[in-house]
């Protein structure tokens, strides 16, 4: 082996561990309210989307973790986990992008005409990571190369500059309405425009470095990108479910025994009134 593959190798080691001691670490932090706020309460669809990005999450980053050098596995395994790898940051990045598109369509007073927009315009970037995954392995072709990776992120990073938009202008609109009667911002109102700009700050920065573990830059790089990519995306969208639950049992519908989407609709319908 040469000295190479030992930097690679090591740099390798140290990514795996330090994703698999935060993506735990940050499963231990919200198991307790995850609990609290999902197993003791009635389920709903927001429920389940949150199982599906939480464990999906969980599931993928651990397999992040152990892949690559950490522990051996035959070549046929390692090919196998890198097809379930890609194919499942596509399908988590669905499901979080139906997440913010379902709360930004609460923010404008649960617009069908605003959600089957999004829904429509979503359809064509996922029918392109889909194309995109096809290309790359299900032909066993891993040379996809920076400028094909640039051209393939440019429509999710202006998706999630809409949605980013979409979401500031609501909130002007709101704070501008509160100013005038002087009452306080709606609690939930800021929190999903502050999600949805952490997430495109979050999934620009994981873009552009999807874009790098393509181009032939040094190992340290490429393990610090990796690091990024398998971990902040799991830890982002659970957050901001979890978020949202957290901060309505201290408003005014704290330990009702309603769902959490009545005391979400009926806060909001504060916010539109």
């Amino acid at each position: 082996m040469s000295e190479q593959s030992v930097v690679v190798l090591v740099w390798n080691n140290y990514t795996s561990v330090t994703i698999l001691t935060l993506i735990s670490y940050d499963y231990l932090l919200l198991f307790e309210k995850e609990v609290k706020f999902l197993w003791k309460r009635q389920w709903s669809l927001m429920s389940c989307l949150y199982v599906i990005v939480r464990y999906l999450g969980l599931f993928l980053a651990m397999v992040c973790g152990t892949f690559g050098g950490l522990l051996y596995m035959p070549e046929a395994v390692s090919y196998a986990l890198a097809v379930l790898m890609e194919w499942g940051f596509s399908v988590y990045f669905w499901f979080a992008e139906v997440i913010l598109i379902w709360r930004l369509c609460a923010l404008y007073n649960q617009s069908k005409r605003l959600l089957y927009v999004l829904l429509a315009t979503l359809l064509p970037i996922v029918a392109l990571e889909i194309g995109t995954d096809i290309y790359l392995y299900c032909k066993a072709s891993f040379k996809l190369g920076p400028m094909t990776a640039i051209y393939t992120s440019i429509p999710i990073i202006c998706y999630d500059i809409f949605l980013v938009v979409l979401a500031v202008v609501i909130l002007v609109k709101h704070l501008k309405e509160r100013r005038s009667i002087r009452v306080r911002p709606n609690t939930y109102v800021i929190m999903i425009v502050r999600y949805h700009i952490i997430y495109f700050v979050l999934n620009l920065t994981n873009q552009i470095l999807l874009v790098v573990l393509w181009a032939n830059i040094p190992a340290p790089a490429i393990s610090l990108s990796e690091l990024f990519v398998s971990s902040a995306p799991f830890i982002l969208a659970p957050r901001l479910i979890i978020s949202i639950w957290d901060t309505h049992t201290h408003n005014e519908c704290a330990f009702v025994s309603t769902t959490f989407e009545d005391c979400f609709w009926h806060a909001l319908q504060l916010f539109i009134e």
